[in-house]
């Protein structure tokens, strides 16, 4: 059996991959073409390109190097049936928390205005708020989002959780359902995304729902750039409705140059790096999955397709 590694990468990131993945997997044969497609049965995969899994007659286990999969169900070639696992990795998941709580804390204490402030060489102290006047609602509650939640929660922060399911974190106020959704806009100073990608979040944060917001809140995407309408959120920080964006994602990567984003005075780029999959980590996960699927014992994360994550 070949576990085929479909990766769709920079050279030096498929390098740290394969490096990671034959420590990982020793005595396992790793191929990174399909001229052996009757010998696949297991595919890894990276952003793969559409048709890159197509003909695999044996392919009986995709397993996704990546947290998010949206990308990867959008392949009307991909193979119907098998099961689909995505990554949760330990060390992603502290990472995002870590820029979370960097984010979160930048604009609890205005530093980001600050740093406006010393190009424009004025000396102009602000109030300080302490931490718990501060209503965080961090949106999706998976791994990263549970992770993040109570991480916040520890540094004094009045966190709120959503999803789209009940669910439960001890500590931690959550809600569930659209019209929680908006009830919790309208009282939270800062927004943070965290929700997969689905037909349903697509475009969540257009005009409507961003007027829903508190005036003067600020929003965090640590999630996907599809989840916000860019001309709607640049009105909303024009008009001043929104005080400030964290933007982690966009809907073209990378952030074209001349985008309205990379000038904006309230809003901060950062370029996909609130958390990247560690391979050294990531590679022990997928190890521990090809062990549990050959003894045939249930899977973690498996994906729904219907549910898109």
């Amino acid at each position: 059996m070949s576990l085929l590694l479909a990766c769709d990468v920079g050279a030096d990131e498929a390098a740290s991959w394969r490096a990671a993945l034959a420590a990982a997997l020793p005595g396992e044969r790793l191929v990174e073409s399909k001229d052996a497609a009757d010998d696949i049965e297991v595919a890894i995969v990276a952003n793969p390109r559409p048709g890159a899994l197509a003909g695999l007659p044996r392919l009986r286990l995709i397993q996704s190097l990546w947290a998010g999969v949206d990308r990867l169900l959008a392949d009307p070639t991909l193979p119907a049936g098998v099961p689909i696992v995505r990554m949760v990795d330990p060390a992603m998941s502290a990472a995002m928390a870590e820029t979370a709580l960097w984010a979160v804390l930048a604009l609890h204490r205005g530093f980001f205005r600050y740093a406006r402030l010393q190009r424009e060489g004025r000396w102009a102290p602000h109030g300080q708020r302490r931490a718990d006047e501060q209503v965080v609602a961090v949106l999706g509650l998976g791994q990263m989002g549970r992770g993040t939640a109570l991480r916040l929660a520890a540094q004094g922060y009045r966190v709120r959780g959503w999803s789209t399911r009940p669910t439960a974190i001890e500590g931690i106020e959550t809600h569930a359902g659209a019209a929680a959704l908006d009830a919790l806009l309208a009282c939270a100073d800062i927004v943070l995304n965290l929700l997969p990608l689905t037909p349903a979040t697509r475009g969540l944060f257009d005009a409507a729902r961003l007027a829903r917001m508190k005036p003067g809140a600020s929003l965090v995407n640590l999630a996907r750039g599809a989840h916000v309408v860019e001309a709607d959120l640049l009105t909303a920080l024009d008009t001043g409705r929104l005080r400030h964006a964290v933007l982690d994602v966009f809907q073209t990567e990378p952030l074209p140059a001349g985008h309205a984003f990379w000038s904006h005075p309230r809003v901060t780029v950062l370029p996909h790096a609130a958390a990247q999959t560690d391979p050294r980590s990531a590679a022990r996960v997928v190890a521990a999955n090809l062990q549990a699927w050959r003894a045939g014992r249930p899977l973690a994360n498996l994906v729904d397709r219907q549910r898109g994550y």
